[in-house]
Order: C-alpha cells, then structure tokens, then sequence
C-alpha cells in the first residue's frame, strides 16, 4: 500500500498488515496514518488524494464556522474509528483558497471522499461521528 505523507510529500510503501500499526514516513519519521485528521495545504492535498492508496476523507472547514467547530470532535472521533482503513485529512479552507476551489467547494463544513486519486463521495453540512461512519461505509461500498 502507497501513503504520501502529509508533512514532507515523501510516498511511503506500508504492507497490508502494518496499516494499524502506526506507520511512520521513511523520510522524516511523522506518523502516516494518525488516529487525528492530518493537516493539508494548497500545496499537500493533490500529492496526499493522488498517491495514497488508501481512501481519503477531507473535510473543508474554516475557524470562524460554528457547524465546523461542531463538528471537529466528531470527525476526531470518527479518524480514531477509522484508523488504517481510512486517511482524515482537514483543509482550512480561508488558508488555502486553491484547494477550495479546485474541488469546487461553495459551503463547509464540506467533506470530500477520494479514492484511486477521484472523488467518490461528497457531503456537505456538519453530522454526528455515528451518521459519518454509516455515510463512509456506505460510499465505500
């Protein structure tokens, strides 16, 4: 399995097995696949969706959005529960207009679902950790 590190861009090869057990980059010994959502940037994001095997979740927020700070320990939660199968990544979305425009977001919280470097599912508006797994799991299918 290929996982770009959000930090330094390095692609990392992590066996199958090895996914829940806290990976860390060959490059610059940060965790690959925390239990917290990863901070992506304009510049991290495109490397992060394309060269990680992995799903990738995204969630566009922005610091003065009450439904995003509502939902920030729900979507922790959910990142923990989630842990090795998925990869939680948060983009500020005031701090990196390109990545919001790129992916065409017109309100958050927005989250963004990859896979094969394509998105495959979008939600947009605050929801509970149990609403957000059943939503992951059924868009997974």
């Amino acid at each position: 399995m290929h996982i770009a590190c959000a930090h330094c861009g390095a692609t990392n090869r992590v066996p199958d097995e090895r996914l829940r057990e806290s990976p860390t980059c060959g490059k610059c010994g940060r965790e690959l696949l925390p239990a917290t959502p990863l901070d992506a940037s304009d510049a991290t994001l495109p490397k992060l969706i394309a060269q990680t095997e992995l799903p990738v979740l995204v969630d566009f927020w922005a610091p003065w959005c009450g439904p995003c700070r509502q939902m920030a320990p729900m979507y922790a939660q959910a990142a923990a529960q989630w842990q090795g199968r998925v990869l939680f990544a948060k983009v500020d979305s005031d701090d990196n207009p390109q990545a919001s425009s790129r992916h065409a977001i017109r309100s958050i919280p927005t989250l963004l679902l990859f896979q094969g470097g394509r998105e495959i599912g979008r939600q947009s508006g605050a929801m509970p950790a149990a609403q957000l797994s059943a939503w992951l799991q059924q868009t997974l299918r």
